[in-house]
């Protein structure tokens, strides 16, 4: 396997007041390709999103190590970018300005008309051009959320990470945006890493489903391969024997394998 991004024997600890500490995750061992999409999917508290964080360079690692083209992530770089729940825009700056600076301050040696053809590519990209010069309280919640993408992809990052992005939103805009991210991906040609609660995205989206156990001392259980063709139609999917095999095999997992009785 082309070791892209190498998580080797990652752990994170904690420390709690009284001299004890709680274990998050251990013995995280996982090599994600370049061009691929990798869902992170467990029960609440079995360290989803401080594998995410720890990936991007914004919470350090315990003990382990985390690498990119074979270098150690000790900190947060424009080769890593993040979209939270929360779209995290400015509400002062239109749709276009929020990309905008984003690219000011990574590509700073573009031209006045290299940065405008590269802001515009990516608020084409997210089908915002009519939005572009309106401000976030005028949009919204999934335009918002496609805002988010477009301004982290717009800095050409090599990996993608994405805390339940679509988490907030409603069914209907959320299938929309899973649109958007399969199509964008399939044209940008990065790596992405989701964390998710919801099986069926996790399988419409995903190369491979990595499957945690429960929290503390979360660790990987299990890591799904979804064989399934891009680009994929979600209705189609609905009756493929793959997409079933894999729904099944997630929901073994989480709710037979390690059910967690308050969720």
């Amino acid at each position: 396997m082309n070791k892209f991004l190498s998580l080797e024997g990652v752990a994170k600890v904690f420390a709690l007041g009284g001299g004890k500490e709680y274990v998050a995750v251990q013995n995280i061992d996982l090599q994600i390709r370049e061009n691929e999409i990798v869902s992170i999917i467990g029960h609440s508290g079995c360290g989803k999103s401080t594998l995410l964080n720890m990936i991007a360079g914004l919470d350090a690692h315990t003990s382990g190590g985390i690498y990119l083209t074979n270098k150690e992530i000790d900190g947060p770089g424009p080769e890593r970018a993040v979209v939270f729940q929360n779209h995290s825009l400015l509400p002062w700056l239109t749709v276009y300005q929020n990309i905008e600076i984003a690219v000011k301050k990574v590509m700073g040696e573009l031209s006045k008309e290299e940065l405008k053809e590269r802001v515009m590519k990516f608020v084409q990209m997210v089908n915002l051009d009519h939005a572009k010069d309106k401000y976030p309280g005028e949009i919204s919640g999934g335009m918002k959320q496609r805002v988010g993408i477009a301004r982290a992809l717009s800095i050409k990052p090599k990996v993608l990470l994405m805390d339940e992005p679509f988490g907030a939103l409603d069914s209907l805009t959320r299938a929309n945006l899973q649109e958007h991210l399969m199509r964008i991906q399939q044209n940008v040609k990065n790596t992405v890493i989701i964390i998710t609660h919801d099986i069926d995205e996790a399988v419409l989206l995903s190369d491979r489903v990595v499957m945690m156990t429960n929290g503390p001392a979360a660790t990987i259980g299990e890591i799904l391969e979804v064989k399934l063709e891009r680009p994929r139609d979600r209705v189609a999917l609905q009756s493929d024997p793959e997409y079933i095999r894999c729904r099944e095999a997630i929901l073994d997992f989480l709710y037979k394998k390690f059910a967690k009785e308050d969720e």
